[in-house]
């Protein structure tokens, strides 16, 4: 599979080795995160108790290529609003939306309410 963009789900799912995580192995080290995703893998972590540095060094061992939310990306995922509204999407799943779309390649998430998506490839882990 060429590069992919990385959902925080399915970053999750490689971390917790939950079903869909041998998907996101396939195609690590150098598939592409969102800061604004990695910032919620590193809270949704401390959030299970564990500090704050290890959960950094759990997310940069994945191999994982972290890029920054640039103004560009900041008014795609603003304008991915209208558009995934009735999915319920949050500004980290439309910050990943975004950066799938203009790197022109597969967004990777464990989230089934993307599969309604238009106009982004959205691959499934599970």
């Amino acid at each position: 599979m060429s590069k992919v963009v990385l959902d925080s789900s399915a970053v999750l799912a490689l971390l917790n080795a939950e079903p869909g995580a041998e998907a996101v192995l396939a195609v690590l080290p150098g598939a592409w995160l969102s800061a604004v995703n990695a910032a919620e893998v590193i809270a949704k972590l401390v959030d299970r108790g564990l500090p704050t540095a290890a959960a950094a060094t759990a997310l940069e061992a994945t191999g994982v290529e972290i890029v920054a939310f640039d103004a560009d990306q900041a008014i795609a995922s603003g304008d991915l609003r209208r558009t995934t509204r009735a999915q319920g999407l949050s500004l980290g799943d439309r910050a990943c939306l975004a950066l799938a779309a203009a790197r022109s390649v597969a967004a990777l998430t464990a989230d089934t309410a993307w599969a309604r998506i238009e106009g982004v490839d959205v691959r499934l882990i599970r």
